[in-house]
This record gives C-alpha cells, structure tokens and sequence, in this order.
C-alpha cells in the first residue's frame, strides 16, 4: 500500500477549546507523521476559496463564517491509507453519529463546529494541501 497524504485543520473550536496537543498527539498516536504544519486565521475570503465546492449549500455562509472566526492549525499528514484511516480516526462529521473514542465523538459540539477538517479522498489532499502549504513547507522523509 502506498503512503498518502491528507489535509487536516484543525479547526477554530479546537483552538479555542485548547486542544490543538491533544488533538496532534491522537493523530500521532495513530501512526500519521506530520509533514507541514502552521498556524492562521482565515479571513471570509480565504475560507470562502477554500470551501468553493460547497457554494450555493445552505449551510456555506455559516460554514465560512466559522471558519473565519478564530485561528486555526492546518496540516498535511503523511501514512498508508492516510485517508481512510483519518477519516476513521475523526469519526463522522455530526459528532452525535460518531464512533466511540474518535475525535469528533470527544470533543466536537454539533455538524458546524467539528473540531477538525480532513480531505475525503487522495485528490482532494493534494488540492487542499497546496491552498495552505507551498511544497517548499513540506518536510519529506521523516524518519
């Protein structure tokens, strides 16, 4: 299997919330290396560019609203079956449908606040990774 690589932010309820260790130490924990990581503060736009593909939903105004609100942490993570196996760590986007012990079930409040973003398949990472991080910010081959 070969390794991937997924974007995660950790979202503006989890800096808030001060969970930003917590929340890496789990993700390390779990065998993801992170490979590029820094702290921001999206602004309407940027997290408007950022969420495009959901433009028109009902819930994008609140969406980028929320994410424009405080700072948040995002980061590319590298692993086999990266996706999947974030996808599975975080648990389910609504918090109250979430898997015991995920991310989600623990920390999160509701659908909108989450606590943490992860891309849904090998493209979308490599598309989200770059809106954050220019590959010159990523560090490669960690032992």
């Amino acid at each position: 299997m070969a390794v991937e690589r997924t974007l995660t932010i950790l979202k503006p309820d989890c800096v808030r919330k001060n969970l930003i260790g917590e929340v890496t130490r789990r993700i390390q924990e779990a065998g993801f290396k992170v490979v590029a990581m820094k702290m921001t503060r999206l602004t309407k736009d940027t997290a408007g560019g950022f969420y495009a593909v959901h433009k028109g939903k009902p819930f994008y105004d609140e969406l980028t609203d929320f994410m424009s609100s405080g700072p948040c942490v995002p980061m590319i993570l590298e692993k086999e079956n990266a996706i999947s196996d974030f996808r599975k760590l975080i648990g389910a986007t609504n918090p109250a449908d979430a898997d015991e012990g995920t991310v989600r079930k623990d920390f999160a409040d509701s659908v909108g606040e989450n606590i943490v973003h992860g891309s849904d398949s090998v493209e979308n990472g490599k598309i989200e990774a770059a809106y954050f991080f220019a590959e010159s910010e990523v560090v490669a081959n960690l032992a």
